[in-house]
């Protein structure tokens, strides 16, 4: 029962629910690109990437100086069913397109050569298009 109550209590923060929802979409993602989607500080968004993997549902890789975050396969059937659901319920919310938007407008100023670092207001600004920078993982989670 602890796992499941702390389970819920991780996904209970809108935070924490924006960063699932990219993971999601995209297979993996420097905690730079969950600081300039959400436009929150390295800490928070840190901080919030932890709580994700410590109840199981995300994996991290360090790259020199940088951390990046992915989800990873959950044996838990409780975890694994809500899960799914909370994917497919995220997916019909008209915010959830505006973010993921929002990151690949970002993306594709990084891939430009802005910096990691340079995640203010600044970079995203104007209108982000949807579309090619995604890698969906096909409804799966993995």
């Amino acid at each position: 029962m602890k796992d499941a109550a702390r389970f819920f209590k991780v996904l209970s923060d809108e935070s924490r629910l924006k960063m699932l929802w990219l993971l999601f979409n995209y297979r993996e993602l420097c905690v730079c690109d969950v600081m300039a989607a959400l436009e929150i500080t390295q800490s928070k968004a840190s901080r919030h990437l932890a709580a994700l993997r410590h109840i199981g549902i995300a994996t991290d890789r360090r790259d020199g100086l940088w951390a990046y975050y992915s989800l990873c396969p959950v044996e838990d059937e409780l975890a694994r069913d809500h899960l799914k659901l909370l994917r497919k319920t995220l997916a019909n919310r008209p915010d959830s397109s505006l973010l993921l938007e929002k990151l690949e407008f970002w993306l594709k100023a990084k891939d430009r050569g802005e910096s990691c670092g340079t995640t203010n207001g600044n970079v995203l600004k104007g209108k982000a298009k949807a579309g090619s920078g995604r890698a969906s993982l096909a409804g799966e989670i993995r």
